[in-house]
């Protein structure tokens, strides 16, 4: 398995310009032309590895009968909702703000 990571990268001049002309001569993009540049410079190290595909154990959540964990996201969604909309009724009402403040 391959993982990619996106970054910025800045590279000097000379450089850019060496990547992009070997980019125009190997016909691939720029990035490929930095990544191959990259494993080259690194050597036997930068070399993508081929492993055993990691294996998966599926695991029972034990969920109660009737509970549909697909379901869970769209309850935790109503809660934070309700949430949201409980603060922000108490931010608006300006006799409640001012009993909040008095409360020891």
């Amino acid at each position: 398995m391959i993982f990619r990571m996106r970054t910025t990268l800045t590279i000097d001049d000379d450089l850019a310009g060496l990547l992009k002309r070997r980019a125009r001569e190997l016909g691939v993009p720029f990035k490929e032309a930095v990544n191959r540049a990259i494993r080259s410079g690194l050597g036997e190290a930068a070399r993508p590895r081929r492993g055993a595909v990691p294996r998966t154990i599926p695991h029972s959540f034990g969920f109660r009968p009737g509970i549909d964990p697909d379901k869970l996201n769209q309850l935790a969604d109503e809660l934070e909702s309700e949430a949201f909309a409980a603060s922000s009724q108490s931010s608006r009402d300006p006799a409640r703000r001012q009993r909040t403040r008095t409360r020891p």
